[in-house]
């Protein structure tokens, strides 16, 4: 059973048909990259599938269970988690708070436990705190531990975007343009941030403008065209599809 499966899925705006009965499925363990010309309709489709917005008709089932319309809270808890095309940290608290906001169930978020200061509340926020130290470590950002995130630079607020939602330590990680706005060496490392979690185990998939680093990095490729499925197979097949050559460049 694949991890993610996209059936026959519709989005509508105003009359516009911007997912037009996609399918699409990802294996456990793949990593995909999603691409296609703009207005292709890949932002829709992950909002789609990530609860953003509620698509109009279609499936979308998550680890073998209908999860279409799910809110991305609900989504999150079950292992599926996304980051934006624009970051969105929060600007007012430093980098080792923003990774430790998104550690999951914190006790302390609700009256009675923070009050109560028990035993068990107090190991789960050491855990948390531990969590979200190794994670800023990983990425390279302890020397920016204490910086507030509105001072970080384009590619360094993509990597603590990446150690947030690893807080929540997910089964399927979607990507919006991870390398949107990144200078050429963080890009690098990003790709290879992400590379390094594929081999750990865990799904991904990316969309992505740059296709160069993206053709590089995923194992197989997806490519829309006004919502619909264009072709998909191997990047270096994708690439050499006239239908893909088409898309991008024009008959």
């Amino acid at each position: 059973m694949s991890l993610l499966d996209v059936n026959g899925l519709v989005k509508e705006f105003g009359g516009l048909r911007a997912i037009d009965e996609l399918s699409v499925s990802v294996e456990r363990g793949e990593l995909v990259g999603v691409m296609g010309p703009n207005g292709a309709g890949k932002s829709t489709f992950f909002n789609c599938v990530s609860g953003v917005i509620t698509p109009d008709g279609g499936r979308v089932t998550f680890d073998g269970d209908d999860v279409t319309g799910d809110p991305p809270e609900e989504l999150a808890r079950a292992g599926m988690v996304r980051t934006f095309q624009n970051t969105r940290e929060l600007e007012t608290m430093t980098v080792r708070d923003n990774v430790r906001l998104a550690g999951p169930d914190q006790p302390g978020e609700r009256t009675l436990p923070a009050l109560a200061r028990t035993d068990s509340m107090q190991t789960h926020e050491r855990e948390v705190r531990e969590r979200a130290d190794h994670l800023i470590e990983a990425f390279e950002l302890d020397h920016l531990a204490d910086e507030y995130s509105s001072n970080l630079s384009g590619g360094q607020r993509k990597l603590l975007e990446l150690a947030r939602v690893l807080m929540l330590d997910p089964d399927l990680l979607l990507l919006d343009e991870p390398f949107a706005g990144v200078n050429p060496t963080l890009t690098k490392e990003i790709a290879e941030r992400i590379r390094g979690l594929n081999d750990e185990g865990m799904t991904v998939v990316v969309i992505e403008h740059e296709l160069e680093t993206l053709t590089e990095l995923v194992d197989r490729l997806v490519v829309l065209q006004q919502g619909s499925l264009l072709v998909e197979g191997e990047p270096e097949a994708v690439l050499s599809d006239e239908r893909v050559i088409d898309a991008y460049l024009g008959e």
